[in-house]
């Protein structure tokens, strides 16, 4: 039997090993899905913050408690909101290394194989999800860096039947992200019912389980139709039908390793082991099914944003802990080269592909008044010298841009701007009510790295609000431009002479379209590493 004091995690060790996990894979502030999510937070710090248009953040702002709690810390802590987000990211990357051990350690009982689970799992943490549009933890704080490893701590807490333990860490999951909430509520019900089948229980399936049932409401059986459709589609991994081959590959090997493992559990493996493999089968399938519904008929088109497979986020992080445990307890015996002949590989090559993911950028972005990356040196100068209540005009597909590093321009500058490409249309994606003023809004702004003068000047007759702008690349003649450096030029727009309280209420574009936007083209998805930024 094991004793309590076994079962404890190695706080220290387990420390120094999210230090390693943190200096591996970097940090990364107002990068991808950060983009939304840090906005809601400096707001509360500053309300004078994002007068404009500020529902592209505050849809996911209002569902969560994450703003309130990072913001709250800052103003406890005295901190500034940059120094809060980076402290906040390395405690969610301790709590996800320590609820790593904590299901490593309901599943085996040998340290080796725990601390090889554990390992393998903070070596690997950055690399994606199947095809989900997840990465495991991504190096940048959002809602999911704390909905990771609390789902973890209540897997942990089912397993070893601490059913307080996973009471409490479902129930602050629903607070901080509800849509990841849903798919651990869905584990509950299928490992309740495995083990009333099991057991031959007649006991009623617990009634936080049972809340997973609940149906949302605002989804209607109908087509997606227009700007809507546009953004919908941006993200194609929604759909089955636009899987490659290695997409099904990465998504049904796991379930049939998982499921071979808990048919014959290895020797010197916990009960815990075989429940939570032979859990992941049916927890896939039916996720599996219910996107193959939606991928039937253009009806079901309105509740693909419900995103059935990101089940598959939790069953990679499983794969890897069991994998990891069973390499570390059979290979790892007698052997105390093959752990590290193991970790070391992955690492390193987590390591480059981290590197590549941000080629402009330093590997850790501590939080300065200045940056080695152009773009991002340049949203400084813009939080450092211009007004809080100034609103920017931005290419709308700046995120693709080289040496942009996808950081999001809200996120760094603290400014108001209008809708973006890529990011926004993951907001509107989730919100359809958003998606003509994203559309609109972002079709104004398609190309304006090479707008003329007289473009500008269209676009403030449809935006009067927008008083600057930011382009890559030599601006027009007569714009006054008091910062020009390393190819960036942030310049004020000569015509605009809304008065500030003007600016600050102008929030909706003028209903005719910009005649240059009518004539381009709406681009698609078209780059890898964006379709993992999903919110």
């Amino acid at each position: 039997m094991k004793s309590a004091a076994s079962s404890r995690p190695p706080f220290a060790a387990l420390a120094a090993v999210s230090a390693a996990a943190f200096g591996l894979h970097g940090y990364h502030l107002g990068v991808e899905d950060s983009e939304i999510y840090l906005p809601a937070v400096k707001q509360l710090l500053h309300p004078d913050l994002y007068p404009f248009a500020p529902e592209f953040f505050l849809s996911h702002g209002r569902l969560s408690v994450f703003s309130p709690l990072v913001a709250g810390s800052a103003r406890l802590l005295h901190a500034s909101a940059d120094w809060a987000i980076l402290g906040w990211y390395a405690l969610t990357v301790f709590a996800f290394v320590c609820a790593c051990w904590m299901v490593a350690a309901a599943c085996f009982d040998s340290t080796r194989a725990r601390w090889c689970a554990t390992l393998l799992a903070a070596a690997a943490m950055t690399m994606p999800a199947t095809n989900t549009g997840l990465l495991l933890v991504d190096p940048y704080l959002t809602a999911r860096s704390l909905s990771t490893p609390l789902t973890l701590f209540a897997l942990a807490g089912l397993l070893e039947k601490r059913y307080v333990l996973a009471g409490l860490a479902t129930l602050v999951t629903a607070a901080v992200h509800p849509q990841m909430a849903v798919y651990l509520l869905f584990l509950i019900v299928v490992l309740a019912l495995l083990n009333r089948t099991r057991t031959g229980s007649r006991q009623p399936v617990p009634a936080l389980a049972s809340i997973a049932f609940v149906l949302p409401t605002g989804f209607q059986l109908t087509s997606a139709t227009g700007p809507y459709r546009e953004a919908l589609f941006s993200r194609d991994y929604f759909f089955l039908y636009n899987w490659a081959w290695y997409h099904w590959l990465g998504m049904l090997a796991p379930l049939a390793i998982l499921a071979l493992i808990g048919r014959t559990p290895p020797r010197n493996t916990r009960p815990a082991l075989r429940a939570l493999c032979f859990a992941m089968l049916p927890f896939g399938l039916l996720s599996l099914a219910v996107a193959l519904l939606f991928s039937t008929s253009p009806n079901f088109e309105m509740l693909a944003r419900l995103q059935p497979l990101r089940t598959f986020h939790l069953i990679t992080l499983v794969l890897i802990l069991v994998l990891g445990g069973l390499a570390g307890e059979y290979l790892g015996r007698n052997r105390r080269w093959a752990i590290p002949a193991l970790i070391l590989p992955v690492a390193i090559g987590m390591f480059f592909a981290d590197q590549s993911t941000y080629p402009s950028s330093p590997q850790i972005e501590w939080p300065s008044a200045t940056s080695s990356n152009a773009w991002v040196n340049t949203l400084l100068w813009i939080r450092a010298n211009t007004p809080q209540d100034a609103v920017f005009a931005v290419d709308s597909r700046y995120f693709l841009d080289h040496g942009v590093d996808e950081h999001g321009f809200r996120a760094i500058s603290e400014r108001s701007a209008l809708a973006d490409y890529y990011k926004d249309s993951g907001v509107v994606s989730l919100f359809p009510a958003l998606a003509p003023e994203w559309k609109q809004m972002s079709n104004s702004t398609y190309g304006l790295n090479h707008f003329t003068a007289a473009d500008f000047n269209r676009l403030e007759a449809q935006y009067p609000a927008v008083n600057w702008t930011v382009i890559h690349g030599a601006p027009p003649t007569g714009l006054s431009c008091p910062y020009q450096q390393h190819g960036y030029a942030v310049c004020r727009l000569a015509g605009s002479v809304t008065s500030n309280r003007q600016r600050t209420l102008i929030s909706t574009p003028r209903a005719n379209s910009s005649p240059i936007a009518q004539h381009r083209p709406a681009l698609f998805w078209q780059n890898r590493t964006m379709e993992r930024a999903q919110c």
